[in-house]
């Protein structure tokens, strides 16, 4: 418990100055609280011994005492509100910060990450895990640094008026409720991961159950398909509810112990008052303090349960905080040309090796076409060159310099992407063209709109550009997102553009337009375009053949037909395909 305390505290960083002076303010609050039981049980202590003797109380104790009173409520009152205002905001504050730090840790590692690690995992990690830790976190230390604080601050007055129930309070509190927590804390611990991670089934699950939706209706299989969410659902309450039913015997001995010491402390001061060693006035107030002194030390019962499950999410934070960072010795370094050059590149996902021994150079300002057979590795290529991936052998220069020398930051600030699945994020049209260049003006954003043709279905939208799409761009066609995803790149300006079958969702009727604005606004640039379509291929200034994850073939398209191989057979096949007619 006291461990996973430390670990919280840790985790606070700079606002550990404002944990500790909390726990002073709680301590003090504490101590506060008790204080108007003890003027009420000396007031009625001196009423009585005044009646007894036959005279008169006086009424400026009265007044004394009423002071005391109103002044330690009052006192409580500042004391919790101060704790609170240091307290209550720092699980907020650093959850803020370290979401953000996740964000930066996600965005540096590579995308073989994501294929090790299930997106319902690290969806968990980054929102139920740190979420747990955001909400309580705080309140739990507070519970424990409060519980026993509070128990301190009446075991001075015990003291001082009766150190026999001070001893007996003691041990209520350090033998069997000590033993109990210490039960609680070593149940938590081994059922905490086995809870995280049905929790993380259950979001994969969901999530996966989710996003099928549509193929789900289509082949009528609602049925089939909510077994696995369900089965994750049900696998996950019969594992809270075997946790809940193993705390029980340590609850019961936890409370029993604390119940036992109260009666102790009854006895004990009953005994004193039939025997004149405290008065009737006393003894009432340790019979309200002997129940008031374990109320708060029974909350840590609930602190300790919680506590194990948020280390176990500390854990997982930690893992995903640990993730190795792709550029994690990369500087910021400026090219000194834009020529990329492969050399003896091999690479593979996984056990499945799908470019071996790769050599070619792309040199600036030219454009190079990449064709070759599905699954031959072209798109592979790409996320290279993007540092996606790291090579498995031999080296991607860019500029002479081995792209595992730059920052990721550095890298691809020089390359621009359109990928052939496009994803838009759910924003206005405005914000996810500006996403390729945050500063440029509103001038440059339709402009590039415009060459790329979408400024015009854009405006015909209710909103405009301040259309806000849904997730991924599900609200528009395919045709309609690449558009957009290539007016984003094209406001980038970056050296190099890298075109993954740009116009694979393009209507015929726009093809030419787009290609024609992608050539004007890409003049000067280095050009890296994957493509099946003839159009898009011919004009390169160099053709890359892949097939069987290495380079087969490369030259100009006119050298490329007159060469028997891969590439001749490729663009009789596009003929072919891309000449069909409907026969009257």
């Amino acid at each position: 418990m006291f461990k996973s305390m430390k670990r919280i505290i840790k985790w606070a960083g700079k606002y550990k100055g404002h944990l500790y002076l909390g726990s002073v303010f709680s301590f003090f609050s504490s101590l506060s609280t008790a204080i108007p039981t003890m003027a009420a049980a000396y007031a009625l202590d001196k009423a009585i011994a005044a009646y007894w003797a036959g005279n008169t109380i006086e009424s400026s104790l009265i007044w004394q005492m009423l002071w005391i009173i109103v002044g330690s409520i009052a006192l409580n009152f500042l004391l919790s509100y101060l704790r609170a205002v240091l307290q209550e905001s720092i699980g907020y504050e650093v959850a803020a910060g370290q979401r953000i730090h996740l964000g930066d840790v996600l965005k540096r590692v590579p995308l073989g990450y994501f294929s090790k690690n299930s997106v319902g995992d690290i969806l968990t990690g980054v929102t139920t895990e740190l979420s747990t830790l955001e909400l309580q976190g705080m309140k739990m230390v507070d519970i424990i640094i409060n519980g026993y604080a509070k128990f301190i601050a009446i075991l001075l007055c015990f003291l001082f008026l009766s150190p026999a129930a001070a001893v007996i309070s003691v041990v209520g509190v350090c033998l069997f409720p000590h033993l109990a927590l210490h039960g609680i804390s070593r149940h938590s611990e081994k059922t905490a991961a086995i809870t995280h991670q049905a929790m993380e089934d259950m979001s994969g699950s969901a999530i996966e159950y989710i996003r099928g939706l549509s193929i789900v209706k289509s082949f009528g299989q609602e049925g089939a398909s909510i077994e696995s969410f369900r089965k994750a659902n049900t696998d996950l309450k019969n594992i809270h509810i075997k946790v809940e039913k193993g705390y029980t015997p340590f609850n019961c001995l936890h409370l029993f112990s604390l119940k036992l010491a109260s009666m102790g402390i009854v006895f004990i001061c009953a005994w004193q008052t039939l025997n004149g060693q405290m008065s009737l006035a006393y003894f009432l107030m340790f019979v309200l303090f002997s129940f008031v002194i374990f109320g708060s030390v029974e909350n840590i019962n609930d602190a300790a349960h919680m506590l194990g499950l948020i280390d176990s999410a500390m854990n997982k934070l930690e893992a995903l905080e640990n993730a190795e960072y792709i550029d994690q010795n990369g500087k910021d370094i400026t090219p000194t040309s834009y020529d990329i050059t492969f050399q003896d590149v091999s690479f593979g996902y996984d056990k499945r090796t799908v470019l071996h021994d790769v050599n070619f150079t792309i040199p600036q300002n030219t454009t190079t076409a990449i064709v070759g057979p599905s699954g031959s590795g072209k798109s592979t290529l790409c996320s290279l060159i993007a540092r996606f991936y790291d090579v498995d052998a031999g080296k991607i220069t860019l500029g002479e310099t081995d792209i595992r020398e730059f920052t990721c930051d550095s890298l691809l600030k020089n390359i621009s992407m359109v990928f052939q699945n496009v994803y838009l994020f759910r924003d206005t049209i405005r914000n996810n063209i500006k996403f390729g260049s945050p500063d440029a003006s509103e001038e440059q954003m339709i402009a590039a709109a415009k060459e790329a043709r979408c400024h015009d279905f854009i405006m015909a939208l209710p909103d405009g550009y301040d259309t806000v799409i849904g997730e991924g761009g599900s609200s528009l066609s395919g045709g309609e997102k690449q558009r957009i995803s290539i007016a984003r790149a094209m406001l980038k300006d970056a050296p190099i553009v890298i075109l993954d079958e740009a116009t694979a969702s393009i209507d015929p009727e726009n093809e030419h337009l787009i290609q024609e604005a992608i050539s004007a606004l890409t003049h000067g640039k280095t050009i890296i375009t994957i493509a099946h379509r003839l159009a898009t291929i011919e004009n390169a200034d160099q053709i890359l053949v892949i097939d069987g994850g290495t380079v087969v073939q490369k030259g100009t398209h006119k050298e490329l037909l007159a060469q028997r191989g891969t590439y001749q057979e490729f663009i009789k096949i596009r003929e072919q395909t891309e000449g069909w007619r409907i026969q009257q």
